[in-house]
């Protein structure tokens, strides 16, 4: 289960309005205010597996550890930084 702080750190890396969001988890405006509360409001599973979804699809992946929770952004195809492979 993703938090209400990886949720709005993933929008944040992406550059992305609650509005954006929205559209694309196919979820209301409301729905998503609730998913990122930090007041810990109720929310169906359904609706924050579309945010993470759509949240996965544009590059994001959620982290969980015993120290903390956090996300990062990948890119599809890793860009060639002039160092042959091994």
């Amino acid at each position: 289960m993703i938090t209400a702080r990886q949720t709005r750190a993933a929008r944040a890396l992406l550059g992305w309005n609650q509005e954006t969001l929205a559209e694309k988890a196919l979820v209301s405006l409301t729905a998503l205010k609730r998913v990122e509360s930090v007041n810990d409001l109720r929310v169906h599973e359904s609706t924050r597996d579309q945010v993470r979804r759509a949240l996965e699809a544009a590059g994001i992946v959620f982290m969980t550890s015993a120290r903390g929770e956090g996300v990062m952004v990948v890119d599809e195809q890793p860009q060639n930084t002039g160092q042959k492979q091994r």
